[in-house]
């Protein structure tokens, strides 16, 4: 019966949803995701070439840096090919091996990111209170270490959650919420004991966030005091600008993350445009956002975009 039941769940198609009630617009909203979509791949794939090329940018913030460009794809490629055969109408179905590939890269690779906003407070934290023991205490080959240490928690975590799905039958509809999978939202299909799922996905994202949040906390908290030392107030302000834009990353993730998952544990009767829209705010905001805040507010960054996109002239009158 349990192989029956594996090979049953192997087998079945599960069904996207676009924009509910908004079928005949579809041609139209998927103009603005693909607007979304470009942003977001051009400009993470700007701050990676940027980073690579050029040697000044070969210290630990913007190694950083590049690890989140590379987690913001990874959340939010998996989606786009499903999103857009469901919005030009080219086929709503998803095989359930394709599912659960696609879920475990967006939910390892969201857990990733919580990770490497934990790591880059963690550097800024080193470069404010231990400037001068920056260099030897985040080298190229601890970073490396961090980063990967990130991933494979994440992924390892993932694997006992999706591991199990094979193995529950889905006798009820097999229409999913989204245009995309994610794991809370095929569970409540399953006929089956899924406490282990729900209690199990609860307390992996009350340690792994909870973890990373209190950790960026603890960082600021040494930052700030250690800046409140510094007697000319130039000098504090310049400090503290340096983490701007770690701190609008920060909120650019947690802010929707935590509210989908409220929105999909406490709010099951709210209308299906609530859970959509939470859901792409999800995986699109931080991968468009990310770029530009950080194009915008680091001073290195934005003269690496100005010499890549401008002629020489502009760059010249501009620097």
């Amino acid at each position: 019966m349990t192989e029956f039941n594996v090979s049953s769940a192997l087998s079945t198609t599960f069904y996207l949803t676009g924009i509910p009630g908004h079928e005949t617009l579809h041609h139209w909203i998927s103009i603005p995701f693909c607007m979304l979509y470009l942003v977001g791949i051009v400009g993470n794939c700007i701050i990676l070439h940027i980073v690579r090329t050029d040697p000044s940018l070969h210290e630990p913030m913007y190694y950083f840096l590049a690890m989140l460009s590379l987690t913001d794809m990874g959340m939010s490629l998996p989606t786009l090919v499903s999103l857009f055969r469901v919005l030009w109408s080219i086929s709503r179905e998803i095989e359930f091996n394709t599912c659960v590939m696609q879920m475990f890269f967006i939910h390892t690779f969201s857990f990733t990111e919580s990770a490497v906003l934990l790591a880059m407070a963690f550097d800024r934290y080193v470069a404010i209170c231990h400037p001068l023991r920056y260099s030897s205490i985040l080298t190229p080959q601890r970073i490396a270490k961090i980063g990967a240490a990130a991933f494979l928690r994440s992924a390892l975590c993932m694997i006992p959650l999706l591991a199990r799905l094979p193995y529950f039958p889905f006798c009820r509809s097999h229409v999913l919420s989204h245009s995309y999978c994610l794991h809370q939202d095929m569970i409540r299909l399953a006929c089956a004991d899924i406490k282990f799922n729900v209690i199990y996905g609860l307390v992996l994202i009350t340690v792994l966030w909870g973890f990373d949040s209190l950790g960026i906390l603890v960082s600021y908290i040494f930052i700030l005091r250690s800046v409140l030392t510094i007697a000319s107030r130039e000098e504090r302000l310049k400090a503290l600008n340096t983490c701007a834009s770690h701190i609008c990353a920060v909120l650019i993730l947690y802010v929707p993350m935590i509210g989908l998952s409220i929105v999909h544990r406490f709010a099951n009767h709210a209308s299906p445009l609530v859970h959509i829209l939470m859901a792409h705010i999800y995986l699109l905001v931080p991968p468009v956002l990310n770029p530009i805040i950080y194009s915008v507010k680091t001073k290195q960054i934005r003269r690496g975009v100005i010499r890549l996109l401008a002629p020489k002239k502009i760059h010249s009158v501009l620097g």
